[in-house]
């Protein structure tokens, strides 16, 4: 193992004693912030990269997975339910995540004074985010969904899709019966 991951192995140790919880064999990049530790879970064999900003605002709970790889300057944030990230998934660098909108209807007001709308999101398991991917509020992403870079994602995707474009479309499906990729039009 590189020398500077027993750093990052040292850090998931101290780590473990301030967030809900991490799991073994993870090591963690020195974060940029990280707010609301206790409602932050990290499972086991989890890398996560320097830059990292998770934010579990008020009652929210971001959980990642086991295996999971969370690349350079990632923003994730989450506030009241959960933000979830299935196991064996990776994050490419750059990428945001989040489980709220803000509100912005009142026109005599900033939007920053106008509060938040809470909905849960789900990055299912064995998922590919690419990079400076944006997975926003409310998204479901299915078992082994893949999200091309710089993609903007909002919505309920099924499993086995390649999701790509601002907004995120599907432009490919794994079709379990003959096993191969193809093609949506």
């Amino acid at each position: 193992m590189h020398p500077v991951k027993y750093l990052w192995a040292l850090r998931a140790l101290t780590y473990k004693a301030i967030l809900g919880s991490v799991g073994r064999f993870t090591y963690i990049g020195k974060p940029v912030f990280i707010e609301g530790r206790a409602g932050i879970k990290i499972g086991s064999r989890t890398r996560i990269f320097p830059g990292i900003r998770m934010e579990a605002i008020g009652e929210g709970t971001i959980e990642i997975g086991n295996n999971v790889a969370i690349e350079q300057n990632v923003h994730i944030t989450c506030e009241g339910g959960v933000l979830r990230i299935g196991d064996n998934t990776t994050v490419a660098a750059n990428t945001f995540i989040t489980n709220i909108d803000h509100v912005y209807e009142d026109i005599t007001k900033s939007v920053m004074e106008q509060g938040l709308i809470q909905k849960e999101t789900i990055i299912g398991e064995g998922c590919f985010l690419g990079y400076g991917v944006a997975i926003q509020a409310g998204t479901r992403l299915g078992k082994h969904c893949v999200v091309g870079a710089n993609s903007v994602v909002k919505g309920d995707f099924p499993d086995y899709s390649v999701i790509v474009g601002v907004p995120g479309r599907i432009i490919k499906k794994y079709n379990i019966e003959i096993q191969e990729w193809e093609r949506v039009r």
